[in-house]
This record gives C-alpha cells, sequence and structure tokens, in this order.
C-alpha cells in the first residue's frame, strides 16, 4: 500500500476529518464523505482553518497546507469511493448501521479493497459478518484528536485475511502513526485496560474517602499522570465515558470489573457532560472556579493512588494473560494512546508483580467484592518472581 493508493473515509465528524487529514498529509488522494452536505462542507471548512492555524504557527508552509487541502475531495454518495484501495468509516457506534454500510459498500469497490472500521468498541468479526468477503475487513481505531495521537489500535476480526494486520500497521507507521496490534475484544487495549481509572476513581469518591479534585490532584502529583479522571472524563464527555464503560460491561458479560457507576450515569441523565456542557464534575466558561484541592496526608495520597494503579495493572495483565496483545503493545498502547507516564506493565516491574498482587487480595479481603480479583498471570508471576519486560 503506498501513498498512490486513494483513500476513502466515511463519517466527516471530528474523527473522520482527523483521518482525512492524516492520510492527505501522507501523500494520498483522500475522498471524505458524509450523507449530509452540511456535515461534510463543515469539515472542509475546518480542515482550512485547521490548517491555517498550522501555517501561522510555521507547522507548515503555505504551498504545503494547500497542496494537503488539495488532495481532499468531498463527496456525499458511496459511489465517489469507487476508486478507493482503503475506506475507513468513522460513522455512529450502531452496529446495524455499520454492518449496512459495509455491506454496500463492499459491492462498489474493487474485490482487493480494504474495509476499515474506526470502531472503538464494536466487534470487528460482526461488522464483517455482513460482507460476502469478510477476510478483507479489519478495525483502525484511531485517537481523538487524530492528527496528534500517534497510536492506531489495527484489529483483525475472527476470518481477517492473516497478511492484513501486518501490512495496514505498515501503512500507519509511513502515515507516522504507532500501530498496535490486537485481538477483537470489547475496548481492545485501550478501552478496555483504562477503564479502572475512571471506575476505582469514581468507587472511591463515592466512599467519601477523598473529594473529586484531590483524587485528581493525587493521581497527577503522586502517579504523574497528565490529567485526572475527572478532570478526563470531563474533557470526554461524561456521556461518551459511560456509554463505552456500558458497553464494555455488556460485552464481557456483567463482569463486575467493568460494573459502570450510578454517579456516572446520574451526570449523563442530569446533562453534566463535561466541556462541551459547561458542567461536569466541575464547573466551566466563565466565573467558574478552580476546585479545591483537600490537605491530605501525603500517606493517603499515595494509597489512593496505588488502589487505582493496582486495578489498571491487574487488567494490563490480564490482556496479557489473555493473548489480547503482547506486553509491549499493551504498554504502547496506554503511553501513546492515552498519554499515561509509563506502560502499566513496566511500571508493575518496578514494585515486582507479588507487591501489586498483595494490594488486590487485600481489597479483596475488605470488600469481598469480584472486581478485585487478581489476574491468573499477575499470582503466576508473583510467584516466580518473573518479570513482564
Amino acid at each position: 500500500m503506498k501513498n498512490s493508493m486513494q483513500v476513502g473515509v466515511i463519517g466527516a465528524g471530528t474523527m473522520g476529518s482527523g483521518i482525512a487529514q492524516v492520510a492527505a498529509q501522507a501523500g494520498h488522494s483522500v475522498v471524505l464523505l458524509d450523507m449530509r452536505k452540511e456535515s461534510v462542507d463543515r469539515a472542509i471548512t475546518g480542515l482550512r482553518t485547521t490548517m491555517d492555524k498550522l501555517v501561522s504557527k510555521g507547522k507548515f508552509s503555505r504551498e504545503d497546507a494547500d497542496a494537503l487541502l488539495g488532495r481532499i475531495s468531498p463527496a456525499t454518495e458511496l459511489k465517489d469511493l469507487a476508486g478507493c484501495g482503503l475506506v475507513i468509516e468513522a460513522i455512529i457506534e450502531d452496529l446495524g448501521v455499520k454492518k449496512k454500510l459495509f455491506a454496500e459498500l463492499e459491492g462498489l469497490v474493487a474485490a482487493d479493497a480494504i474495509l476499515a472500521s474506526n470502531t472503538s468498541s464494536l466487534a470487528i468479526t460482526a461488522i464483517g459478518a455482513a460482507c460476502t468477503r469478510p477476510e478483507r475487513v479489519i478495525g483502525l481505531h484511531f485517537f481523538n484528536p487524530a492528527p496528534l495521537l500517534p497510536l492506531v489500535e489495527v484489529v483483525p476480526g475472527m476470518v481477517t485475511a492473516a497478511e492484513l494486520p501486518a501490512r495496514c500497521s505498515e501503512l500507519m507507521r509511513a502515515w507516522g502513526k504507532s500501530p498496535v496490534v490486537c485481538k477483537d475484544t470489547p475496548g481492545f487495549i485501550v478501552n478496555r485496560v483504562a477503564r479502572p481509572f475512571y471506575g476505582e476513581s469514581i468507587r472511591i469518591f463515592e466512599e467519601g474517602i477523598a473529594d473529586m479534585a484531590t483524587i485528581d490532584h493525587a493521581l497527577k502529583s503522586v502517579g504523574g499522570f497528565r490529567m485526572g479522571p475527572f478532570e478526563l472524563m470531563d474533557l470526554i464527555g461524561n456521556d461518551i465515558n459511560f456509554a463505552v464503560t456500558s458497553s464494555v460491561w455488556k460485552a464481557f458479560f456483567h463482569d463486575q470489573r467493568y460494573t459502570p457507576s450510578l454517579t456516572q450515569q446520574r451526570q449523563v441523565e442530569s446533562g453534566r457532560l463535561g466541556r462541551k456542557t459547561g458542567q461536569g464534575y466541575y464547573a466551566y466558561g466563565e466565573g467558574a472556579q478552580t476546585p479545591v484541592v483537600a490537605d491530605i496526608p501525603k500517606e493517603l495520597a499515595e494509597a489512593i493512588t496505588v488502589r487505582v494503579l493496582a486495578m489498571l495493572i491487574n487488567e494490563a495483565a490480564d490482556a496479557l494473560f489473555l493473548r489480547v496483545a503482547s506486553a509491549t503493545d499493551i504498554d504502547l498502547a496506554m503511553t501513546k494512546g492515552v498519554n499515561y507516564p509509563k506502560g502499566l506493565l513496566a511500571w508493575a516491574d518496578e514494585h515486582g508483580a507479588a507487591y501489586w498482587l498483595g494490594v488486590l487480595e487485600a481489597l479483596q479481603a475488605e470488600y469481598g467484592e469480584d472486581r478485585y480479583r487478581p489476574s491468573p498471570l499477575l499470582r503466576r508471576m508473583a510467584l516466580s518472581g518473573e518479570r513482564f519486560h
């Protein structure tokens, strides 16, 4: 797959337009399609504004910016994608809608064209089942904002052609991205492994151990995270974060480790979705006050942090145990996709598996809940003294 290949992107929202920018920046001719003309027009206008800002900052020359924009063509009909060798779908997270689209799409493009989905939570195997040639269907999950975040999760379905993940990974590297290959399981790597960052932090708040601002402060100052969980949920959107958590929980047959939070459900029900509505866990906009961080002992800040980290590390270990991805790719995904200060499995090695097993066993003994069950791999490595890396 070379940059002479035409790339189609379906969906002119934030993700779709970002992916179109990335492909055009790599030299491809891009067809950006949305059935709603106003949406694709808005996306093209937004891309022009983005490139103007990059030119003003000296990141692009005017000539290069104009050339990039010239490689992106707007479209509103699927037939306009007929010449594309790769089509990436970035539309609503609805399996029925995606299956209908892929079924229509495969009859319009060449027999060897690759059909990719940017889904963050739906099964690639299920999407591919709508096609007569599911072996050419694959997941290419970019992270928002696509032009800035380097991670792309490359997700083959059960019947995806064996050589396709390597081909797509090579293409993503040519686009300047950091691809990781992962199994077609709920949440893939990032949206699965990251769940405790939010869920366990909310649980700590619900128990009255500390308030939201203090929990955020502890995870940033002690853990080294760029944003605290409540800040990050407000940035992502509480509706989106809650939907992903609910989707992963349902897909794992209501496993307690992924149980959604009533606190977050109430936020969504009240319309307090975060920055986009001006109110989430914190207030935003003109006159909003900076949350006050409680003056708590250092030991308590560390204990909050260790509890969340133990859950994250356990989830990463379980993803490795179940062969969702390699240890290297799991750590790469969490640093490149959600800006964790270090890979979780590398972090585990700093104290050793036995330490983290002890934290989890203490939590499980205290609460008697299956959500704290240690991964079999973590137990095994604690006994053997092995390291993840």
